[in-house]
């Protein structure tokens, strides 16, 4: 059994961090004999994955033991390599929705396509810098969903848990891309209904980061059917509550936290559950004023504040914190199923808090 509130998901951490330096080191390599030009996309990509909380790979790592997986020492390095796909694959998933979004930071530092729009500028390479920066971003995006298979592939897991986790793993991908499109075209819409905002909530985020790593995990476990919609019961609903937690941190999270400017979706003009509720139930005028500077990426400091005073005043706040918790309640009854390994039930729980009382 698990010893220590957090003794478990930190020495799975660990595990995931040194099988993921490992293959970004064999990763590294084969791009350098390539081209020494490529070394720059090397150092971006690993400079990247080197933060995070690792949550995909933790939620399959949880669904392995869970279902019972061996936890021998060759197969459970050989689960630890597999999941290092699912940090890649989020890689890929951020480094693109930085760049449709235009951030300029990710996590403190400046975004991908930020950073190679700088190098183009600082070596005064010819052309436009932005372009070029889009170009380099777009493809290291490409790069690191390639990796992803590639870790899959390399991982040493045997044939039937292959035959197994990859049509889950080509699912999670399709509704990876569905929900960036969703969210992405929710932007270009004048009003997203609450339901439409949770919806793109469970595809764009929720699937990806919780219920599809845990059938992954339960796949290479090998575990039935049955065992993965006792992990769905878990896995929805806590989804929604991480991308809600997400959405309250994109209005009002501190930005030497977050490593994002403040009110960053509200200048980004996202149309999150929490902004659908708040333009619902704010009153004409008051709607007016908000709409006005929603989206405005040259909103000052104090319209920022009196968007998020708006927000407040509205209630949203207090109708998305209750979601969290219900959401996150069904969560916890569900992680306690007796399919579920005792010290899966554990990491289950541990992850659930993990998710949804965060500060970034």
């Amino acid at each position: 059994m698990l010893s220590g509130s957090q003794s478990g998901l930190e020495t799975e951490k660990l595990a995931i961090d040194h099988s993921l330096e490992e293959f970004l080191t064999y990763a590294t390599q084969e791009l350098s004999a390539i081209d020494p030009y490529l070394q720059p996309i090397s150092a971006a990509l690993r400079e990247f994955l080197a933060g995070g909380k690792r949550l995909r790979p933790l939620f399959a790592v949880a669904g392995y033991i869970g279902a019972g997986g061996s936890l021998e020492s060759d197969a459970i390095t050989g689960v630890h390599r597999a999941v290092v796909s699912l940090e890649l694959l989020q890689a890929c998933a951020l480094i693109h929705d930085d760049m449709m979004d235009g951030s300029d930071t990710r996590r403190g530092a400046p975004s991908m396509h930020r950073r190679f729009e700088r190098e183009h500028r600082s070596r005064s390479g010819h052309g436009e810098s932005a372009a070029f920066g889009n170009a380099a971003a777009l493809l290291i995006g490409d790069l690191a969903l390639v990796l992803s298979t590639q870790a899959l592939n390399q991982s040493g897991i045997c044939t039937e848990q292959a035959e197994q986790v990859n049509p889950i793993f080509d699912l999670m991908k399709v509704e990876l891309m569905a929900g960036q499109y969703l969210d992405m075209h929710a932007g270009s819409r004048a009003h997203v209904p609450v339901a439409d905002a949770l919806k793109i909530a469970i595809y764009k985020s929720g699937k990806y980061t919780i219920e599809r790593p845990l059938h992954f995990g339960g796949a290479l476990a090998l575990c039935a059917p049955e065992h993965r919609e006792i992990y769905s019961e878990y896995g929805i609903p806590l989804g929604i509550a991480f991308q809600l937690r997400d959405d309250l941190l994109g209005v009002f999270g501190d930005s030497s936290v977050t490593g994002k400017p403040a009110g960053d979706d509200l200048l980004e003009g996202k149309r999150t559950a929490l902004i659908s509720y708040a333009i619902e139930h704010l009153a004409g005028a008051e709607v007016e004023e908000f709409t006005a500077n929603f989206g405005n990426r040259s909103a000052t400091p104090d319209e920022i504040s009196r968007m998020r005073a708006l927000i407040n005043n509205s209630g949203a706040v207090e109708f998305i914190e209750k979601i969290i918790e219900e959401k996150t309640t069904l969560a916890l009854e569900a992680s306690k199923h007796p399919r579920i390994s005792v010290d899966g039930q554990e990491l289950l729980a541990q992850l659930a808090i993990a998710a949804t009382r965060r500060s970034a």
